[in-house]
């Protein structure tokens, strides 16, 4: 099965790869010609991930699945949210964006967070299909480590050993992540199909 992941973000890419069955033939907007900005106007995660994956289906055909993510963090009244990617200004750089969390952080005793991802897949048939995966944990006052990307130096998951997603090797990010778990639901709806 061809099926396009809507992402040309090689450390995305890098991350679902390994998640899904051999029987998928895993294709970037890139291999499929889309090299446009995907429309991300909705004010929800689901809202965001089910437009990017139709307008990949709409504009190109392909069976296609996206996802969107957001670091909600209670502190904050759930900010930065379905803004996560863009929190410190459209320029969109994750640099920028933990700058900005760790600031508006700098007050708050309660530094509880949760990563929250939605996958919205669109099949030929015209059906979408949702699933979510979410992660509890904090954000650490300081970055640590050099792996992951956005978030993962300053978020620290509950489930682990203290370590952020960022001081973690990707196979042990993806046995406690987010995005894993929403991709295992989506993994488990194509093995049924």
């Amino acid at each position: 099965m061809r099926l396009c992941f809507a992402s040309n973000n090689a450390h995305k890419l890098d991350e679902i790869r390994p998640l899904l069955p051999a029987t998928v033939q895993l294709l970037s907007l890139a291999d499929i010609g889309c090299h446009e900005e995907l429309p991300e106007t909705q004010d929800t995660l689901e809202g965001n991930a089910r437009q990017k994956a139709q307008y990949v289906w709409d504009h190109f055909g392909v069976a296609c699945f996206a996802d969107d993510t957001g670091l909600e963090v209670p502190a904050l009244g759930g900010a930065p949210g379905v803004y996560s990617a863009r929190y410190a200004g459209p320029q969109r750089l994750a640099e920028d964006n933990v700058a900005k969390l760790l600031h508006e952080l700098r007050s708050h005793t309660d530094r509880t967070a949760r990563f929250r991802t939605v996958v919205a897949l669109v099949l030929p048939n015209g059906t979408v299909h949702e699933f979510t995966g979410a992660v509890e944990g904090h954000i650490s006052p300081e970055l640590h480590g050099s792996g992951g990307f956005g978030y993962d130096p300053v978020f620290v998951p509950a489930e682990g050993d203290g370590r952020t997603f960022a001081e973690m090797p990707l196979a042990e990010k993806n046995a406690l992540s987010h995005r894993s778990r929403a991709v295992a639901g989506l993994v488990a709806f194509l093995g049924e199909k």
